[in-house]
């Protein structure tokens, strides 16, 4: 029984389009990501910015967009088309804030012909008479359009009528490269015929255009007998079209005519004679990919190098055409659709890079809105910042600490991504900029009366300023406050239980009255030495001078400062950071610089009570620089967080003073030593943390278990606690660029991306935990003089810093394929393993390289890398191959290659210390081509091109016999296999180019041999996107969980998904929830949830039947979002409490 959730929902645009579809005046821009709408619309603060409104899940992927306006509607209605031919109108339904369906079409699909190889089309002509809707290989669907009562009169602009039943029409134009509805002159009062352009590719590769005619007859019998429509009436244009035709654009009256876009030029084809003329060549050839009118005379070009151009028709005196010229504005992600806002603005909607919004101006645009957009996900890695061991198990996702880093994009638009779970902050307020970096923000309570903090203090270099909030949430400067000191930096500034502000400076801890401001005591640093930091907790003040001295104050004495201790420090024995909290009273933390330790002394005397080490390792020495003990989990003892230089951030359990270092674990938050604050939680009792550096972390407890999660606050330099009455929970954030803003952090937590550009295809990603390091194999593409060049190499990257450490260059032509990570023999003879790259590879031409053993032409390589004590590349050995190289995997300590049609085992073997070499041990031919690999122990999976997955059984050699590899059991259906994963003991995850899921298990225990051979298909599932990667994990799952997580997935469409086993005694409760939700949910288009999720194949089709025990987490946990009454029913129908179930929806949706 098999669960899935999404992690991150596909981001890829591939369909967009501009209408007035929320209200009658309002500029909507609408987008297809794979199976989801999402409605986007001007953000009243930023008007040149658009908001999501809305988002809704299809039970199909989206294909087409076209928008209508029926004479009774006020706003446009959307149709929408999907792959599983499904064909529906939508509105919008302000008083239920929900879409509408308006009408839905059965399936049409034409059983006997091909999809459409070049995409679907639509069409509406410009008599708004017809709509043409092209989903097959010489098919073409006319749907008339109705205007009730209008008679024979043409639309009003925007005015469509009703859609009426398609007609099929057939054409013998098979291969269609673009089509669309010529605009005609109007003669006398009857309109004439629409007239259809095809721009096609005939059977001997000549591209040709042809228009025709469309002739329709209404049935008059409409009960009885459809209409008809033909398309039989054509005309083909005079003169020649170029081999790289791509599209086809109308022009509008009063030029009229077509414009055919090629690869190297653009022409112009009459309105009369079809006749190609005024062919103008491109200043350089290029592949055009997508168009949008500006107006009627400029058009926006978009390349699939990026590159973005303003097409502009010129004209005579009467209005007719008399030329085209082509500018380029610059550069931009690879577009897919292009749609024009307003204003000079264009939406750029991408599958391989974000998408954007531009803004047209003189000489260029700019970019003034960017989408996030992780698609395509060529390859991905799980990298725990919480576990430093390769092989441990891996935390939750959910935990914030495993981290999903993805290889995205392609070529120019390629990045590595980071997903990580996280909770966002949401801005309430801005203070503005202050001019300075700001060192430090504390809050305060301005009169020892006042419930809520009203004063911030900001610090700076030099200086403090000081900010006071009214409770309607008026914000002023204030030369003075209580007595503080303005013109030095303030370390530390607070109120004492008695409401008197305490003030620490360099020079000086000072004691005021918070209403007079008069100074009630003073404690100042012997001459020659300084207060460097500071630590507060009630009336205990713990002072150090520049790390050399610690000094104990005790303000409790009615407005003295006392000194309580003092203890002097030798150089070698110097503090680092120091630490009060009211869960260890009578003891204060240090970290000293010396052997990184850190100890815990009594604050009488400040005598040692205890200490440790803080690494492991000696040589993993790490430096303490902040300290903090906090309340983090309820019935738990207090946690004690040592932020390290390095970055790492390591916890302990205190369980008391005399014994504060149990428990201990560390994790990676960045590179930079984390500074922490603590934010007390609403309950009074627990604490949050929250962690400043380069990926700002929120830590606190959750069913108890410390949960890590990002935070959206990348430039956060200080942060404090300010719980206002204006602003209730809020927090203070200084950025590093000098902006002081005001925040609530969110309850729910969400997934959050980092991008970081690498501007090259990231086909391969290895992770290293070891080497801290990524190995990636990239492919660079680029466009001199009209020739495209390709090249790639294999780069070694820092884990946390994403900085390339060093590179190696491919030669000519070849190109990444695969690569892994893996311990090899290091030649030591002592049996002793090292850590290793190991790249596949493959040339693109025949004739790339010749083979070095003279038997045939090398296909590809096998590298071994090792990484120098420097941390660069070195090549220690590698193989010619006559196969491409398309994964890799280690067997039994020896290396797997998955070539072209055969599974190869490799020896890592050594004839001398300092030469080792590859030996083929044994190889296994496959049916067609295998495409992963997923190995377990000495079996390896294989999932073939078109022959589904197989199992392979490796056995080494005794006794002089040969080691081999033969197979042992199969899937025995035709699936064209993407990915394999092994997710439980002898049961395997498949999926395949059609968006199927499949699990397969191998009964080793069957009956007969016949059963052996063969793996059960247990679950299946259509997805409805292709999955390029899926990554094993092993988690230690929370005790009573539902399901136990066991994978990850990424899609071609940016997708990012969760799988899991369904624990044994929640199977069938799932299951049936699962089937009551699908009851009561309606999908838009009123398509049914069995035929979206059915298994789906060129071979087979379970649509009526559904998923076949498979749980779609999406649905499930849209309980959550059902009215009370739906929600007692399907509790009722289940026989449990809407508490237990809901209970239970809202720990899966915990799970990511």
């Amino acid at each position: 029984m098999a669960y899935l959730a999404p992690i991150h929902r596909p981001s890829s645009v591939r369909h967009a389009i501009k209408l007035s579809f929320l209200a009658p005046d309002s500029d909507d821009l609408i987008l297809a990501k794979a199976n989801r709408l999402e409605i986007w619309s001007p953000n009243p603060q930023q008007p040149d910015q658009l908001s999501l409104q809305h988002s809704k899940t299809l039970y199909g992927k989206v294909t087409l967009f076209h928008k209508l306006r029926p004479a009774t509607s006020q706003t446009d209605h959307l149709f929408v088309g999907t792959d599983r031919y499904h064909y529906f109108t939508l509105s919008w339904d302000p008083e239920h804030k929900e879409l509408r369906t308006e009408k839905a079409y059965a399936d049409i699909a034409e059983k006997a012909a091909r999809d459409s190889q070049t995409g679907d089309r639509i069409h509406i002509d410009p008599s708004s008479r017809f709509m043409s809707l092209e989903c097959h290989e010489g098919v073409v669907n006319i749907l008339p359009i109705t205007h009730a009562g209008k008679g024979k009169r043409k639309a009003a602009d925007n005015e469509i009528g009703e859609l009426q039943g398609p007609v099929p029409v057939r054409i013998p134009e098979l291969f269609a490269r673009s089509t669309c509805f010529v605009h005609k002159r109007q003669a006398g009062t009857r309109l004439a015929n629409p007239e259809f352009a095809v721009l096609w590719e005939d059977s001997t590769n000549r591209v040709r255009l042809i228009v025709r005619e469309l002739e329709f007859q209404p049935s008059l019998r409409p009960q009885d007998e459809p209409p008809t429509a033909e398309l039989e009436k054509g005309r083909d244009a005079q003169g020649e079209v170029e081999l790289g035709a791509s599209h086809l654009i109308p022009l509008p009256p009063p030029m009229y005519g077509l414009l055919v876009v090629g690869e190297t030029r653009i022409s112009y084809v009459d309105e009369w004679n079809y006749q190609v003329t005024n062919t103008q060549p491109l200043d350089s050839a290029t592949v055009f990919v997508a168009w949008c009118a500006v107006d009627e005379q400029r058009y926006v070009l978009a390349d699939d190098y990026g590159t973005l151009y303003l097409l502009f028709v010129q004209q005579n005196s009467e209005g007719e055409y008399a030329g085209h010229a082509l500018d380029v504005l610059g550069e931009t992600s690879r577009a897919n659709t292009l749609v024009y806002l307003d204003a000079g603005r264009i939406f750029v909607g991408s599958h391989q890079g974000d998408s954007q919004i531009i803004q047209i101006k003189e000489g260029g645009f700019e970019v003034v809105q960017t989408f996030s957009n992780i698609a395509p996900i060529l390859d991905f890695t799980v990298m725990d910042m919480g576990n430093r061991s390769a092989d441990a198990v891996v935390n939750e996702f959910s935990s914030g600490q495993a981290r999903i880093v993805t290889g995205s994009g392609a070529y120019k638009d390629g990045s590595l991504r980071s997903v990580r779970s996280g909770v966002g902050l949401e801005d309430v307020g801005s203070i503005g900029e202050m001019g300075a970096p700001v060192t430090g923000i504390f809050s305060l309570r301005s009169s020892a009366r006042s419930r809520y903090a009203d004063a911030l203090v900001v610090s700076f270099v030099n200086s403090t300023r000081v900010f006071r909030f009214e409770a309607d949430g008026q914000v002023e400067e204030v030369e003075r406050l209580g007595g503080l000191e303005m013109g030095e930096a303030t370390l530390f500034a607070g109120n004492l239980p008695s409401g008197r502000l305490v003030q620490v400076t360099p020079s000086a801890v000072s004691l005021t009255d918070a209403e007079d401001g008069t100074a009630s005591g003073s404690w100042r640093p012997p001459t020659g030495s300084s207060i460097t930091a500071v630590a507060a907790e009630d009336d205990k003040v713990l002072v150090s001078l520049g790390g050399a001295a610690l000094v104990v104050l005790d303000l409790a004495g009615g407005g003295s400062v006392r000194v309580q201790a003092r203890r002097e420090f030798p150089g070698s024995e110097q503090a680092s950071c120091i630490a009060l909290s009211k869960s260890v009273p009578d003891t204060c933390v240090v970290g000293f610089w010396e052997d990184g330790e850190v100890a815990f002394l009594s604050l009488s005397d400040l005598r040692l009570i205890v200490v440790t080490t803080v690494a492991e390792n000696a040589e993993d020495l790490g430096v303490p620089r902040s300290l903090l003990i906090a309340k983090i989990l309820p019935d738990a003892p207090s946690t004690l967080f040592v932020g390290l230089a390095d970055g790492n951030v390591v916890t302990y359990s205190v369980e008391s003073p005399r014994d504060p270092f149990t428990a201990r674990k560390s994790i990676v938050l960045g590179t930079q030593q984390p500074n922490f604050a603590l934010l007390p939680r609403g309950d009074g009792v627990l604490e949050n943390v929250f962690a400043t550096c380069e990926h700002p972390s929120l830590i606190y407890g959750s069913e108890g278990r410390m949960v890590y999660s990002a935070v959206t606050a990348e430039t956060a330099q200080g942060i404090c606690s300010f719980d206002s009455e204006a602003y209730p929970g809020a927090i203070a954030i200084a950025s590093a660029d000098g902006e002081l803003k005001l925040a609530v952090v969110d309850e729910e937590r969400t997934t959050h991306v980092q991008t970081l550009p690498v501007h090259e295809t990231v086909r391969r990603i290895a992770y290293s935990a070891e080497l801290k390091a990524f190995g990636l194999g990239t492919i660079r593409r680029t466009l001199e003089k009209g020739v495209e060049e390709v090249s790639s190499r294999f780069r070694l990257v820092d884990e946390v810093a994403f900085q390339e450490l060093h590179s190696f260059h491919l030669k000519e032509d070849e190109l990444v394929e695969s690569c892994i990570r893996c311990q090899l023999d290091d030649g030591s003879g002592t049996g002793e393993t090292a850590e290793r790259f190991v790249v596949g590879t493959a040339f693109l031409d025949d004739d790339a390289a010749a083979a070095g053993d003279g038997k045939g032409q090398v296909r590809g390589r096998l590298l071994v890398f090792e990484v120098t004590e420097e941390r660069r590349l070195k090549v220690i050995t590698e193989l010619s191959l006559r196969g491409a190289c398309r994964c890799l995997g280690i067997c039994a300590g020896r290396i797997v290659a998955a070539l072209v049609k055969t599974v190869v085992i490799y020896a890592f073997e050594y004839q001398t210390p300092s030469t080792p070499f590859l030996v083929k041990k044994a190889a296994y031919r496959t049916a067609t081509a295998p495409i992963d690999l997923a190995i377990t122990g000495s079996t390896i999976a294989v999932t073939d091109l078109m022959k589904s997955v197989s199992l392979l059984q490796y056995t080494p050699g005794r006794a002089g016999a040969p080691d081999s590899l033969g197979e042992i059991a199969r899937h025995f259906e035709t699936l064209w296999g993407t990915a394999v994963a092994n997710v439980a003991e002898n049961t395997y995850l498949a999926s395949d180019a059609e968006g199927n899921l499949v699990v397969l298990q191998h009964d080793i225990n069957g009956y007969s041999d016949e059963d052996k051979r063969r793996l059960r298909p247990v679950s299946e599932m259509l997805l409805g996107e292709m999955v390029n990667r899926i990554r094993p994990i092993t988690v230690q799952p929370s005790p009573n969980a539902l399901v136990i997580p066991r994978a990850f997935l990424a899609t071609v469409e940016g997708g990012v998904y969760l799988f899991c086993l369904i624990a044994p005694g929640h199977q069938d409760t799932l299951m049936r929830l699962q089937t009551l939700l699908a009851e009561r949910v309606v999908s838009p288009g009123h398509v049914p949830f069995a035929k979206w999720r059915g298994f789906r194949s060129q071979v087979r089709d379970a649509g009526e039947e559904g998923p076949t025990r498979f749980v779609d987490g999406e649905l499930v946990e849209r309980f959550l979002d059902g009215s009370q009454e739906v929600q007692e029913e399907v509790a009722g129908e289940l026989g449990r409490s809407v508490e237990e179930v809901r209970g239970w929806v809202e720990g899966l949706r915990r799970i990511h």
